[in-house]
Parts: structure tokens; C-alpha cells; sequence
């Protein structure tokens, strides 16, 4: 399955950036996330509550980084463990442009599921996916938008 999109976010790039590696901003911001724990400066773990159709899961996975072309652009490869309803793993890569006082985020999102989660068909956890990367990014320009305000 692959993900791709592009959103324009209302703050500077070095904000958009440090939002990004912000563990507390991420675990707002990721739908059904439970915990988020920064490990290292490139290692995080999670633990995520997702409902795909009529299978509910909790997921507990690990989440590496590479930050070798930051700022401008980074990936991010992950896994995560939901017990009987399945597994998956995955990656994306994230790329930020200036564009003045804004910033527009690129990424390009593969994923690959497997167990229960894998049986409920194509269609289902792709238009899920989307949704939930659609909450997730909207969340994300929200929070920084309201920085600003407040």
C-alpha cells in the first residue's frame, strides 16, 4: 500500500521541522496514539489504538529516523505489533519546502500489513490509511497554527 500527498502548513520550515521531532506535538497529533517515548534522537516508540472496519487493535511498535537530509527532508521506517488483529510495517519519506512564511510538506508513505488486519481487503485499509494520514496532517497544521494564535 503507498501513501502520497502534499499539505501547506502555515509556519516557517525550521518550525515545521522542530514540530516534527517534537515527541509531545506528535502524540497529539497521531490519531489513537497512546504513548509516544523518545528513546534516542532518532528512535521513538509508540503505542497506538486503531479501529479498521470492525477489527480494533493496539499497536506497539518502534519507529527509527534518519535525519541525514535535514532540514529539508528526512525518513522515517517502523513496525508495529497488534497482537492477534496483525502487524505491519513501513516507512515514509518526508520532504519540507519554504515557501515564505509557510511551508509545504511532500511525503511518499509505503506500508505493509499482515494478520486479521490484512484479511479485511484492499479498499477498506486503504481508504482507512488515508483518512487516518489526512487526521494526522490536519491535527498537525492545526497545532501549529494555534501556536501562533496563542
Amino acid at each position: 500500500m503507498e501513501l502520497n500527498d502534499q499539505i501547506t502548513i502555515n509556519a516557517p520550515m525550521a518550525r515545521v521541522y522542530a514540530a516534527l521531532n517534537d515527541p509531545e506535538i506528535l502524540r497529539h497529533c497521531i490519531p489513537g496514539c497512546e504513548e509516544l517515548t523518545q528513546l534516542s534522537d532518532t528512535e521513538l516508540q509508540a503505542k497506538i489504538l486503531l479501529k479498521v472496519g470492525p477489527v480494533k487493535a493496539r499497536f506497539s511498535g518502534d519507529v527509527q529516523l534518519d535525519k541525514s537530509g535535514a532540514p529539508d527532508a528526512f525518513s522515517l521506517t517502523g513496525q508495529g505489533n497488534g497482537g492477534v488483529a496483525g502487524h505491519a510495517t513501513g516507512g515514509a519519506d518526508v520532504t519540507l519546502i519554504a515557501d515564505g512564511e509557510t511551508t509545504i510538506l511532500t511525503y511518499d508513505a509505503k506500508a505493509k500489513i499482515g494478520g486479521k488486519l490484512a484479511q479485511l481487503g484492499s479498499r477498506l485499509i486503504q481508504s482507512t490509511s488515508k483518512k487516518l494520514a489526512a487526521k494526522f496532517f490536519q491535527s498537525f497544521a492545526e497545532a501549529l497554527d494555534a501556536e501562533k494564535v496563542g
